[in-house]
């Protein structure tokens, strides 16, 4: 028993909590160091549901409280009052266990961007070595990409009609073909490449924790949640968790390193006595830091859906529809993991500027051959494509703060969609910019229709408003503990959190912006990067001493 109550699991050189997709490839590259001890801590269980390694098995994985912590915003008045899930991964492998599995970096402007805002060794060029270290491309290695990391990114295994005939009205309405995202400036529309390994789902848990998971310097627990961080003044000395339900201690020799996202780092840190200090006092929790950005700076990517009826064409409407559809989908993927049973939640993308003043494109969509009025609820029985936008940059700045001093109770999530001009204005313009797509000749046959929000919503004003209510998240959530010299930052360019020792944040919570795209790569990029940091610091430290 410690000094602390509850079991003592000992002293480690690094404890990492949050086994997702930083912690899986903190723990992998950290561990690598025989000299070293680390703890890896996942809230949730292993990942083994099914239903995480059939790619489509997201439907069942998302708001699933095995593997989803299944929280949900505040009512969001730019949302026209709706409140919305809002899925975080609970399980070995975190996000990357239930997301989309697609593999986008953003843009070369981002990370340019992030060093221009104080943040040296986060440009382009400095990131680049990072996204091709951990990267199997399945085409091949090129000055782009790399082949033979742990990072499997390959073609989708399927297509469809609907689909192609929407990336041919795109090319008619200005945005080109591309084959590839990932080269700098995404422009263009095109497949995505997908995190899948013939057929199968490609965790960080499966890419890098499990050829760790031997080593006997690494010890992996699950089921076990942080509820507090101990401090010997200013330093990180320790953890107090829950394992199994009953209180547990871990002692921090080195550094403890948070990787629990957007949402879970900076409700961790509050609790334990760092963030804005009224915050805390009126939840009973003594000041240790008072730093103002802990849980500021919340930004998403809001998409808006727009759904459309079509003709003449088979979607997955219609597939998942039937017995026989059923049935021939099930065949087709347990004799040659294709078909349906394979499929991202989307298949074809583009990106595009909602005005020509754009330097890139501020515009993603995600296209999918099916359609339903909100996650969760049955395929419609007519056949019906989404085409998905969303704002790349938006303007809007949101907040994740405690409600209460106990960790078992979800923080106040407000992501404030659509609050400032600049995003309504975007959302405006990306819906005249879906509807002429789908106004072009390639997509006549097809005779679309539109669904939702309705061809009556014209003006200004009612597309603001039909934003607000066909708006969802598409799970982009960063920028909680941004990364930065300001007043409003939570970490340095090293990710140390600012004016404590022996801490550090590593996961999407650090953006200071967010991505131009799915951020699942860029927080892997985060994580490498993260773990050359921290052994580069370790080496310092040992010299200096």
């Amino acid at each position: 028993m410690s000094e602390h109550g509850g079991k003592d699991l000992g002293r480690f050189d690094y404890v990492i909590v949050g086994a997702g997709s930083a912690g899986c490839v903190l723990a992998n590259r950290l561990s690598a160091d025989p000299d070293v001890t680390v703890l890896l801590l996942e809230a949730g269980g292993k990942d083994d549901y099914i239903w995480i390694h059939i790619p489509v098995g997201y439907l069942f994985t998302i708001n699933n409280p095995r593997t989803d912590w299944c929280f949900k915003t505040e009512a969001e008045p730019g949302l026209n009052g709706r409140a919305l899930i809002y899925p975080r991964g609970k399980t070995l492998g975190g996000c990357s266990s239930i997301n989309a599995m697609i593999y986008m970096r953003g843009q070369a402007r981002d990370y340019d961007h992030w060093r221009q805002l104080g943040n040296p060794g986060w440009s382009w060029d400095d990131v680049l070595p990072y996204f091709r270290k951990s990267e199997d491309y399945a085409l091949g290695a090129d000055d782009v990409h790399g082949a033979g990391g742990e990072w499997r990114v390959e073609d989708m295994r399927l297509s469809w009609e609907i689909l192609d005939a929407f990336r041919d009205a795109a090319v008619e309405t200005g945005i080109p073909r591309t084959e590839d995202f990932n080269r700098g400036n995404n422009e263009g529309c095109g497949y995505f490449k997908v995190n899948q390994k013939r057929g199968v789902r490609w965790s960080t848990a499966k890419a890098f924790l499990r050829p760790a998971m031997g080593r006997p310097n690494l010890t992996v627990l699950t089921h076990a949640q942080a509820r507090r961080i101990r401090f010997d003044g200013k330093r990180a000395a320790g953890l107090d968790l829950a394992l199994d339900g009953a209180p547990a201690h871990a002692t921090v020799g080195g550094e403890l390193i948070l990787a629990t996202g957007a949402v879970g780092s900076p409700q961790l840190l509050q609790l334990s006595g760092i963030g804005p200090g009224a915050l805390l006092r009126e939840h009973g929790i003594p000041v240790l830091h008072d730093l103002a950005g802990v849980g500021e700076n919340l930004q998403d990517h809001l998409q808006l859906r727009l759904i459309y009826k079509v003709k003449n064409t088979v979607t997955l409407n219609q597939q998942a529809g039937s017995l026989f559809g059923k049935a021939r989908m099930g065949l087709e993927y347990a004799l040659f993991r294709r078909g349906p049973l394979t499929m991202a939640p989307s298949q074809l993308g583009a990106f595009a500027k909602s005005d020509a003043s754009r330097e890139t494109p501020n515009l993603q969509y995600h296209i999918q051959p099916l359609s339903l009025d909100k996650f969760g609820d049955p395929l419609h029985d007519f056949p019906a494509f989404t085409a998905s936008v969303c704002n790349l940059r938006p303007e809007s700045r949101g907040s994740i703060r405690i409600q209460s001093s106990d960790p078992a109770v979800a923080p106040a999530i407000r992501p404030n969609y659509l609050a400032e001009a600049a995003d309504q204005r975007v959302a405006v313009d990306a819906i005249r910019l879906t509807r002429r797509i789908v106004g072009a000749k390639a997509l006549a046959l097809f005779a679309p229709e539109e669904y939702l929000p309705g061809a009556n919503a014209e003006s200004d004003d009612e597309l603001v408003k039909a934003a607000g209510d066909i708006g969802t998240t598409i799970f982009h959530p960063v920028g909680t503990c941004k990364m930065g010299p300001d007043e409003r930052a939570v970490v340095d360019e090293r990710l140390r959190v600012h004016g404590l020792a022996g801490l550090r944040v590593v996961d999407a919570s650090v953006m200071p912006t967010i991505t131009s795209g799915n951020t699942n790569a860029p927080t892997i990029m985060i994580a490498e990067k993260a773990s050359e940091m921290i052994r580069e610091d370790r080496k310092a430290g040992s010299r200096a001493a």
